[in-house]
């Protein structure tokens, strides 16, 4: 994926801003993102409807004549759909295949199998982040927590012992992976290179998840000790199937797109050469829609039909993917109109203009930008996207690494302190039966630490790569 040039940058940039000029687009933002936030929060309006309205808001504040503020809403839209729309509906797809087949359910017996004593949380944040590559964040909890609570009943471990590191697998795979929405978004504002951001995400992850997840874990059990809820012990999706399909298939089925991507990447570095053939077959099969494709299509033999899906099951079971993505959708495609507006009213210029008088890195500021938007609506994603598009004009300059990083700098700090505005905050609170302190106490300390610990493994990789 090419990266902006400067030049190109200061071609299609706005007049230079006066100091005058940046009050008003200072005060544009911060009028844009607290319609935002009032109406998500306050008045519970739906995010899609919050960062329509909230980019009507900037572009008039701005002083942008309406109908341009509407036409960048929509060409943001419409652009950011485009990009990665597909690639979100291929990944629900596959996701619901995996669940409905009884795919998850079998890589979860087979590494619980495995597993004993203290190896179990281990055992957890390897189910959580194997499952959570192609599962939305929310899907993943709902497909994990039935298991997270039959496992502590039935060894009688600590409920935050089993918990927070299948939650810590999730969340880290839902803020810093590709296919994810998020990430998907900001690759796309940024214009970085999927494959390396991929790569390095989870170079990232792979810490992080560990220090979050079952090393937290045992402080979390002291601070909250709490019984498991039988009331949320639901059915498992297999549970009415005659015959699953087998754990390696699954697995090959599920990383096959993260192999394909990264093979590309890797392809891309040692070959470097646009007119080589590898590179050029490579190009294509590593892209991220052939890769989640293919992973589809592979799927519908590897975990449909080991399942005994009929045709007419798996259509059905593609058509039930797709339904809940609307939502999504919209949501991330509303983040793209709003991104567009911030950059049509010179708003990522003004923040490039400003951060050059900073001693602040980049990186830093990515980061603290994407954790304020984080704290006033409760969602990772709109945070995501907004603070892509306002630090989308720093990457202007940055080398294909440093761009990927700044991507996972957002992502990180979308994760920062999970609270009550948070739809995950409550859902997490109803399935374990814990109070809100208890939840903050395990949850919300476990979003703060993924965020801080990921931030800081971006800033130090940033000074080696």
């Amino acid at each position: 994926m090419t990266r902006l040039s400067v030049e190109m940058l200061a071609a299609d940039a706005p007049p230079p801003i006066t100091s005058a000029g940046h009050a008003q687009l200072g005060i544009a933002v911060l009028a844009g993102i607290a319609v935002i936030v009032l109406l998500i929060t306050r008045f519970k309006l739906h995010a899609f409807l919050s960062l329509t309205i909230g980019s009507l808001v900037l572009g008039a504040v701005a002083g942008a004549p309406l109908d341009k503020a509407i036409t960048s809403f929509t060409t943001g839209l419409g652009s950011t759909v485009a990009g990665v729309g597909v690639l979100i509906a291929l990944g629900a797809i596959l996701g619901k295949l995996l669940a409905d087949s009884g795919g998850a359910d079998q890589v979860v017996d087979t590494i619980l199998a495995k597993a004993k004593g203290r190896a179990m949380p281990w055992a957890m944040v390897l189910i959580a982040s194997v499952i959570g590559l192609p599962l939305f964040f929310e899907v993943g909890i709902v497909l994990l927590i039935p298991v997270v609570l039959m496992v502590a009943k039935r060894g009688n471990y600590s409920l935050m012992r089993i918990g927070v590191p299948a939650l810590a697998g999730l969340s880290v795979m839902h803020g810093l992976i590709p296919p994810h929405p998020g990430p998907l978004v900001a690759i796309d504002a940024v214009k970085a290179n999927l494959g390396v951001t991929l790569a390095l995400g989870i170079l990232v992850a792979i810490p992080t998840v560990i220090i979050a997840g079952p090393l937290f874990s045992k402080v979390a059990a002291r601070w909250v000790d709490v019984p498991v809820p039988d009331r949320m012990l639901p059915q498992r999706p297999s549970e009415e199937l005659q015959r699953r399909p087998g754990f390696g298939a699954t697995l090959a089925t599920v990383l096959l797109p993260v192999v394909l991507m990264l093979a590309k990447a890797l392809v891309d570095i040692v070959v470097d050469d646009p007119t080589n053939l590898t590179q050029r077959v490579f190009d294509v099969i590593g892209s991220p829609m052939i890769a989640l494709l293919a992973a589809v299509l592979v799927g519908v033999f590897t975990l449909g039909m080991p399942a005994g899906f009929s045709k007419e099951r798996i259509s059905s079971t593609v058509e039930k993917g797709l339904m809940p993505i609307a939502g999504i959708l919209l949501i991330v495609g509303a983040g793209g109109g709003f991104k567009q507006t911030l950059i049509d009213s010179g708003v990522g210029q003004m923040v490039l203009d400003i951060s050059k008088d900073w001693s602040i890195p980049a990186l830093l500021l990515a980061w603290l930008i994407a954790v304020a938007i984080r704290l006033a609506t409760g969602s990772a994603t709109v945070a995501t996207i907004s603070a892509a598009g306002l630090v989308a004009p720093l990457a202007a300059d940055m080398s294909t690494t440093h761009a990927a990083l700044l991507v996972l700098a957002v992502g990180a700090g979308s994760l920062f302190f999970s609270h009550v505005n948070d739809a995950g905050f409550w859902l997490v609170k109803e399935y374990f039966g814990l109070s809100v302190g208890q939840t903050i106490k395990s949850w919300s300390v476990m979003e703060t630490i993924i965020s801080v610990v990921a931030g800081a493994l971006v800033l130090l990789l940033s000074l080696v790569i």
